[in-house]
């Protein structure tokens, strides 16, 4: 089967808005979030003034400076992920705010029937290790999440969908401290949550080997991608 030739740069752009409306469904469906983001959730939860797409801004942000730590060294393209952090979490208020169903000052989360609200769960977990495994054949950084991974897998020689896994069962971890610290209970985290960080990983492997399988990204700017080769 021949493959379908992309442009990268599109299918970037393509992943940050359907990562952001993922995100949007499973915080409205309300059987728990993704561990990833599970900690910036909490904080806005903890701290009005900032919105989800505003607390990812300060989680990713103590996240790029834990990875240029680990790389020994902060390359200018690297601060490019942390525009992605950016666009997405604007990208993410904007469906929060725009879209009723997702806006849970006009519907509270998990106030659906129970049939919608796992259709929401099913194609937000689906679309979410979908959209991170576009991120990762991509040249451009994603946002610092799956950064983190690819950066540090590749140069640490780690099996990314191991790494994966491993990085997922931390952010779990670190969310279910955050949330007994902050609030004495579980907030955001639920048994959505769980099954995201068991099934995550492989969702994203078996993404990958499907798009290696069918699709061929190629960049508009070959001397710009250049630029953003991991060593």
């Amino acid at each position: 089967m021949k493959k379908i030739t992309l442009p990268d740069e599109i299918v970037y752009l393509a992943a940050t808005v359907l990562l952001a409306l993922s995100v949007a469904m499973l915080t409205a469906a309300d059987f728990g979030i993704s561990m990833i983001v599970a900690p910036a959730y909490i904080l806005s939860q903890k701290l009005g003034f900032l919105t989800f797409g505003q607390s990812e801004y300060v989680i990713q942000s103590v996240m790029f400076i834990v990875f240029c730590v680990l790389m020994k060294k902060a390359k200018a393209v690297y601060f490019s992920s942390f525009l992605n952090c950016l666009v997405y979490g604007a990208i993410l208020d904007g469906w929060r705010a725009l879209v009723p169903l997702f806006n849970d000052t006009v519907t509270a989360p998990g106030s659906m029937g129970l049939p919608l609200r796992l259709v929401l769960f099913a194609v937000g977990m689906v679309m979410t290790s979908f959209s991170i495994a576009l991120f990762f054949k991509c040249y451009l950084y994603p946002q610092v999440y799956d950064f983190f991974v690819k950066g540090i897998s590749r140069h640490f020689g780690i099996d990314r969908t191991k790494f994966k896994l491993i990085f997922d069962a931390s952010c779990l971890l670190v969310g279910c401290a955050m949330t007994l610290l902050l609030f004495g209970k579980f907030v955001g985290i639920g048994v959505g949550t769980l099954i995201m960080t068991v099934l995550n990983g492989r969702l994203i492997g078996w993404s990958s080997a499907w798009l290696d399988k069918h699709i061929e990204l190629k960049p508009l700017l070959p001397r710009l991608a250049k630029q953003f080769e991991l060593n």
